[in-house]
């Protein structure tokens, strides 16, 4: 027999191996919340580098955006994981008995801030003394927090627009802002780097970024649940610890208005601030989530008038599939 034929045979059989490989897994989608960027990171990851592939499952990322819904698409049986926003969102499906569940927490804090002027606030309180630009979702959620927590009031507060020209134009406004985006783009084109002011480290303490699946789900395919769970983690750990450029091809493929810089940018603020890697995540590996947190938060929003008290929110999260360290010998 030729080499030409051995390399051919070889050839044959590895293509035959791949597609065998690819029949075995389970195809599954993940949709996210926005236009892929680096917030999407870890799970951009675990698509490139085959973690997902390694547990069983074929994993399609559908990007969201200001036309898509892809938490109604998972109601709807379309998709089988979302990328949920903050606690509020599980405390709500429980109060509406949808069975979505949490499964676990991406991002220890979250990544909302209030963007001042340089030295118009040297604390989070002194904001205060600012008028504050803040989105009517923004008002309804962590803004009412504000005036219970802080003594924010409301009639310091103006409609954000999502336009950053008002703020540039007067030092006495502060605006809302997601801590990857909005102080990078006040530094481009405002020429000045902004003070930043977290909510997170005032005591806003939701998690965010939650990995959500329907109950139906978990019942009729738990290692489907597990092998998504533990392949985002090992996934989030790579991309911020490793090679990620992989991943950065495919999230510039997908959104061919994020550039190299932003995402540079983003990942160095959710490192820096510990979004994704802190809180109980340093313990319990990247995604945790807590009991005794969980209801901190809850009853945070009880006081601010934001969810009522008595609610059972138990069913709208689940720590079967977390806080199991994995991932945790990448760093």
């Amino acid at each position: 027999m030729t080499m030409t034929r051995v390399l051919a045979g070889l050839a044959l059989a590895a293509t035959t191996s791949t597609a065998a490989f690819a029949a075995d897994l389970t195809p599954v989608s993940f949709g996210t919340n926005w236009l892929a960027q680096a917030e999407h990171g870890g799970y951009y990851q675990a698509v490139a580098d085959g973690t997902y592939a390694a547990c069983g499952l074929d994993v399609t990322i559908q990007p969201g955006g200001p036309q898509v819904n892809n938490r109604a698409l998972m109601m709807a049986d379309k998709i089988q994981f979302h990328m949920g926003g903050d606690l509020l969102q599980a405390f709500n499906a429980a109060k509406e008995g949808i069975p979505v569940v949490a499964v676990a927490a991406t991002f220890q804090k979250h990544p909302q801030v209030i963007i001042a002027h340089p030295g118009k606030a040297k604390t989070f309180e002194d904001l205060k003394n600012l008028t504050l630009l803040i989105g009517d979702n923004g008002f309804a959620s962590y803004y009412q927090w504000m005036i219970a927590a802080y003594g924010f009031t409301a009639e310091q507060r103006q409609p954000y627009t999502f336009n950053p020209a008002p703020f540039l134009a007067d030092e006495n406004m502060a605006m809302q802002g997601y801590l990857s985006s909005e102080p990078y783009v006040i530094e481009k084109e405002g020429g000045f780097t902004p003070d930043v002011f977290l909510i997170a480290d005032a005591g806003y303490s939701t998690y965010a970024t939650t990995i959500e699946t329907m109950q139906k789900t978990i019942d009729e395919t738990p290692e489907a649940v597990k092998c998504f769970v533990d392949g985002s983690a090992i996934g989030w750990y790579n991309y911020l610890y490793n090679d990620n450029s992989a991943a950065n091809e495919m999230i510039m493929a997908d959104n061919p208005d994020m550039t190299q810089d932003k995402i540079d940018f983003a990942i160095e603020k959710m490192k820096s601030e510990g979004i994704v890697d802190s809180g109980d995540a340093l313990e319990l590996g990247i995604g945790a989530m807590t009991d005794e947190k969980i209801k901190d938060f809850y009853d945070k929003m009880v006081d601010a008038g934001v969810i009522e008290a008595g609610l059972d929110y138990s069913s709208a999260y689940t720590l079967e599939f977390t806080n199991q360290k994995v991932g945790m010998d990448l760093k």
